[in-house]
């Protein structure tokens, strides 16, 4: 994938960071129309919005569907924005270029799926190579951390005869509470990037976090990590939005958000630092998560002792795991002092924790 042309139009220009920008749905043209003046007026470019939604489960708002294409339409007529949906689906696919759209993101379950990517791709391959030309194709990662399914799908599109093909990163789906609603795995994103330097790689900082407030750390990560820009949620009136509310923004949020990141050289000797101290920064909230989920156990244990009488701490116990653990950090190559004390913190707080449930 080394021929590949600007993300959009050649007469598009697109400075850095790329940012593309609309609410999780297009709910109705009011709020559609809305919502593209203030961003286009924010210098936004590119205009996105659901058309059709996928549901985790039935009865949700599902979007409006091809009657919603009309309002794209128009945002770009009334605004000069590009507009940008999301299709799921052979049809998706055809409706949307039958409209006019002529930016389109595959998302995350559908990327997932072979089969559903390659009846995407063939409908792109029977497109007509000037209409094939100004079409951009941006791909969201798999819902799980898979990077060969996520090139896989990338390579399908490009097969088709797409050249102005990115990927998004929104983060992978994970059982249980975390930090963030799709924990970002950096990793997997930055080897896409080592395998395939000229693919432009945009973050999904909504879909990442789950919240509007994480949104500016996720995008000031995403830069550092020298990505090319953002997807961003963004509503004229977002605690009223039929999906993702928590995680969306207002335009004017949007545009003070961008105003007051740091874009820094990509010759700059700090780069690879600071793509390390973020991957650190990723590890730290995983280490987090995992002792969460083990005072959470160490509770259970806890109600456990007091309903059966059992004293909180049991030394002969305590010592022979103590040991077990220094003896595999050191293989490991982390020193028995410092493992030592790690473990004693976290024995402290447990049995802190297991001391309260106790007194009850």
């Amino acid at each position: 994938m080394k021929d590949l042309k600007p993300l959009f139009s050649d007469t598009f220009n697109a400075e850095r960071p790329i940012v593309m920008a609309g609410p999780c749905s297009a709910e109705n043209e009011e709020q559609v129309l809305s919502t593209a003046r203030e961003l286009a007026e924010a210098g936004i470019k590119v205009f996105r919005a659901g058309v059709w939604k996928p549901r985790t489960k039935p009865g949700g708002f599902e979007g409006i569907g091809s009657p919603a294409l009309e309002w794209m339409i128009k945002v770009q007529e009334q605004t000069g924005m590009m507009a940008a949906t999301e299709v799921a689906n052979s049809r998706h696919t055809t409706e949307a270029l039958a409209a006019g759209i002529e930016v389109l993101w595959i998302g995350a379950r559908t990327s997932a799926n072979p089969f559903a990517m390659q009846e995407i791709a063939d409908v792109l391959s029977a497109l007509p190579s000037q209409k094939l030309d100004r079409l951009t194709v941006l791909v969201k990662n798999p819902v799980n951390p898979d990077l060969e399914l996520w090139i896989g799908a990338l390579q399908r599109i490009y097969n088709a005869g797409v050249r102005r093909l990115g990927a998004i990163h929104r983060g992978f789906s994970s059982y249980g509470k975390h930090i963030y609603r799709n924990p970002p795995q950096w990793r997997i994103p930055i080897e896409l990037k080592r395998r395939y330097p000229h693919l432009p790689l945009l973050c999904d900082p909504s879909h990442i976090g789950g919240k509007r407030e994480m949104v500016a750390t996720l995008c000031q990560q995403a830069l550092d990590m020298n990505f090319e820009g953002f997807i961003v949620e963004s509503h004229c009136n977002p605690d009223c939005a039929l999906s993702d509310k928590d995680q969306q923004v207002t335009p004017e949020v949007l545009s003070f958000i961008l105003g007051n990141l740091v874009c820094r050289s990509e010759t700059s000797s700090t780069e690879n630092l600071s793509m390390l101290r973020q991957r650190i920064d990723s590890i730290d909230d995983e280490l987090l998560e995992i002792l969460a989920r083990r005072m959470a156990v160490c509770r259970e244990v806890g109600q456990y002792k007091r309903e059966h009488g059992m004293p909180v701490v049991q030394a002969g116990r305590y010592n022979d795991l103590m040991q077990r653990r220094v003896d595999m950090a050191s293989d490991l190559g982390m020193g028995s002092d410092f493992v030592r004390s790690v473990l004693a913190a976290i024995h402290e707080e447990s049995v802190r924790q297991q001391l309260e449930i106790c007194s009850e």
